[in-house]
């Protein structure tokens, strides 16, 4: 039995044009890498950074796990650097 990736954060969001795409945040070592890919599709697309929109629900769910211990504060500061210097429209 393998045990659960903690470091990876997965969810889903609506396109614009109306299908459901997967967006996974995973942190490992210092770093974060960030991968998206349809539901109709089985590989995933790695990414360079997240649009703004994405990355403030990592920082939501990033918090609300900081609330009940599951991961430390300086993994939300990281997060939210990285929103101050993401352009407004990508």
């Amino acid at each position: 039995m393998t045990s659960p990736n903690r470091s990876r954060r997965e969810f889903d969001r609506y396109l614009l044009c109306g299908i459901l795409a997967a967006v996974a945040a995973k942190r490992h070592g210092a770093s974060w890498r960030f991968q998206t890919r349809l539901k109709s599709e089985e590989t995933w697309t790695y990414l360079d950074a997240l649009p703004l929109e994405d990355l403030q629900y990592v920082r939501e769910v990033l918090w609300n796990k900081y609330q009940r211990r599951r991961v430390p504060y300086e993994q939300v500061l990281e997060i939210d650097a990285m929103i101050s210097n993401a352009p407004e429209n990508p």
